[in-house]
């Protein structure tokens, strides 16, 4: 089946949250709802959010500050003129890129329906809705067609970018909150994706990987290409780091 964008707007399904109060926040989200206007400074324009999709929100100052930074870490000629958005989640980085206003295209990939309905709306609450392509799919999917030489791969002839002016963001699940628990964190159990499952999924393109702040930083130096260096910087606020992010160039 061939993989194409999503036409206009998912509905909102009861999945899609908006808690006004602490009493309604399960338990569990309620520490992030407190921080609920550094993920979405607009989050009183009825910002949407299903309960996983908190977990995985990038606060906006830090969103704000990797598009800034993201072609300036861009390491390859020609410049790059596409950002793919591969685990969009509820939108925040999406909607960051596209209020950079330094890509001619923007691309999100969601696979679940009510997350990516989610992040629809709150792009349309920030004014940038109609500036992104959404696609409701797997990115790692995604990926595999892109790459797809021989064209059979069934993405929609909309989808097809050149590789060669693509930076590629990932922002994937880290599997919880347990990563927490762990001085160095081992990149190698992160579920449902690995990292080297997300590197060889991403390369050769050039891509940036939103990882916890204590991941092994000797398993990130293997991702280096032959005779290249990446480059590692961590995110803070007030103090205190929200996450790293890795810039790795394109290779051959």
């Amino acid at each position: 089946m061939t993989l194409r964008p999503v036409e206009g707007t998912l509905p909102l399904t009861e999945e899609c949250h908006h808690y006004e109060d602490v009493d309604e926040v399960p338990w569990d989200l309620q520490k992030y709802w407190h921080q609920r206007y550094s993920i979405f400074s607009f989050y009183d324009y009825d910002i949407r959010l299903t309960d996983d999709a908190w977990f995985g929100v990038t606060p906006e100052p830090v969103a704000h500050k990797i598009a800034e930074d993201i072609l300036s870490h861009s390491h390859s000629n020609p410049q790059k003129t596409t950002i793919i958005d591969l685990f969009a989640g509820a939108g925040g980085n999406s909607i960051a890129f596209a209020l950079s206003e330094k890509w001619d295209r923007v691309i999100a990939i969601e696979k679940d329906a009510a997350t990516l309905a989610c992040a629809q709306h709150n792009a349309a609450v920030y004014g940038v809705a109609d500036t992104i392509t959404w696609v409701h799919g797997d990115s790692l999917d995604f990926l595999a067609r892109l790459k797809d030489r021989e064209g059979k791969g069934g993405l929609d002839p909309s989808l097809q970018v050149d590789p060669a002016r693509t930076c590629l963001f990932a922002s994937p699940p880290w599997g919880g909150v347990s990563y927490q628990d762990q001085d160095v964190f081992d990149l190698s159990t992160m579920e449902p994706y690995n990292l080297a499952t997300l590197h060889d999924a991403c390369r050769p393109m050039g891509h940036a990987l939103y990882l916890p702040r204590t991941s092994d930083l000797r398993q990130i130096a293997k991702l280096a290409p032959a005779g290249r260096k990446i480059e590692v910087v961590q995110y803070c606020m007030e103090g205190a780091s929200k996450a790293m992010v890795v810039y790795i160039p394109a290779s051959e």
